[in-house]
């Protein structure tokens, strides 16, 4: 223990130096040996770390986008190899090496924590031995053993001996309630940060290696809690419980305003955007325009979400821009007044003319073809035979032998009739 004492050493005592300087100003607040001045100070240094890994975090947000890009080609490989394993994760690790892309980068923020983990374990392990470590000098190291977090002492482990509670001035029946609800709160969230990340913020079209590894650890970590949590101090107990709360709130936060394409969180999202689009007629924040943007840019590529999203604009008279704005569409701007309010009116649609009777199509008259609907009975010229003058009238046609008429009989094409051949006897 001593050697992986040392080995952290580098760590351990920046990790001791910021727990007191928050225990000063909690314990003036509540006391020095007070639980929650030690508690509290345990709880700030959490909140310090993940502030400082905000960066990490962003940035494997950007890794977890980066392989759901890659999922259609994934599907591709899956499907070209699906008889064989070997070469399909030969193929899926060329991509990740060409693309770039980790499927191992949403463990970042955990492997950054570790050995922030490990400095606090050490720490506290140190008050529960009675030994000073870091800047923790004997004065602290007291106070922080009469310190006790709802009945069980900062440095109390589930796995103690009665003795050894009861040196620490407490019922070994108390620690162990408490050291169990914490561990059962503490496995709970972790299993509920990642069942959510798995049912609402993933794209289920696609079976990858990255879904199944995000489905693995939804249940390896809270079994790993539960095992290694009965081995854990008090305080190592805050600490990763206040961890893991941190993360289900961070991960609630990016499923709602920034989630994965194709997934239930998109839709719920989209839904939520259309209404906001359509009620101001604006996108709002660089956030909205980005995500508009992005669906805009896909062109044909749009999933079943986003193409109901971008229909839903147009039915509503809206545009979405490349730039990730929407603005009115021409029906609707047409339609409005020069104050700004939209009238009823709408675009006059383009008039048919109206079908000319028989008799109007037989006479040829090119004003009557010119003049198309605004002719009326009561207007225009008229077109009947007896109207017009003699010498504008056609010949009359001689009969042809056999007393046929000029004119086409019913059924008969109109024009020159093309002659009979002569029947064959």
């Amino acid at each position: 223990m001593d050697t992986i004492a040392s080995f952290f050493s580098f760590i351990t005592t920046p990790v001791s130096w910021v727990i007191v300087q928050f225990h000063t100003v909690y314990g003036a607040l509540f006391g020095d040996d007070s639980g929650w001045a030690w508690g509290l100070s345990i709880v700030s240094l959490v909140i310090l770390i993940r502030i400082c890994l905000i960066p990490l975090f962003v940035k494997q947000i950007k890794a977890t986008r980066a392989m759901q890009t890659l999922q259609p080609e994934m599907k591709k490989i899956q499907e070209r190899y699906k008889n064989d394993k070997q070469r399909q994760s030969e193929e899926m690790m060329k991509l990740y090496k060409e693309t770039g892309t980790n499927p191992l980068s949403s463990c970042l923020p955990i492997l950054a924590q570790s050995p922030f983990f490990f400095a606090l374990y050490h720490v506290l392990n140190g008050i529960a031995n009675n030994d000073t470590i870091g800047v923790i000098n004997d004065s602290l190291l007291q106070s922080a053993q009469k310190a006790h977090i709802f009945g069980a002492p900062l440095a109390a482990k589930f796995t103690d001996s009665s003795a050894d509670v009861t040196a620490l001035d407490a019922s070994l029946t108390t620690v162990r309630i408490v050291t169990a609800v914490m561990i059962i709160m503490m496995s709970a969230s972790q299993f509920y940060t990642q069942r959510q990340l798995m049912t609402k913020n993933v794209d289920t079209t696609v079976k990858t290696p990255f879904m199944q590894q995000q489905k693995m650890l939804m249940y390896v970590f809270p079994v790993m809690f539960a095992v290694f949590g009965i081995n854990f101090p008090v305080g190592v107990l805050v600490y990763w419980l206040t961890t893991n709360v941190w993360t289900m709130g961070q991960q609630m936060y990016v499923i709602r305003n920034n989630p994965t394409p194709g997934s239930k969180a998109q839709a719920a999202y989209l839904e939520r955007l259309y209404k906001h689009v359509t009620h101001h007629g604006k996108t709002r924040g660089r956030g909205e325009k980005a995500i508009v943007k992005a669906i805009v840019t896909k062109g044909r590529d749009r999933n079943e979400f986003e193409r109901k999203f971008i229909n839903g604009l147009n039915k509503a008279g809206l545009t979405a821009q490349a730039d990730g704005t929407v603005v009115k569409g021409e029906a609707q701007v047409a339609a409005e007044t020069e104050d700004g309010t939209a009238t009823s009116a709408a675009t006059p649609k383009r008039q048919q003319p109206k079908r000319q009777s028989k008799s109007q199509r037989q006479s040829g008259s090119p004003k009557a073809a010119d003049e198309g609907p605004s002719l009326t009975k009561s207007e225009g010229p008229s077109l009947t035979k007896s109207d017009e003058p003699e010498d504008t009238k056609p010949p009359a046609a001689a009969k042809k032998p056999g007393g046929t008429r000029s004119k086409a009989q019913s059924g008969q094409r109109k024009g020159p009739q093309r002659p009979k051949s002569p029947s064959k006897k």
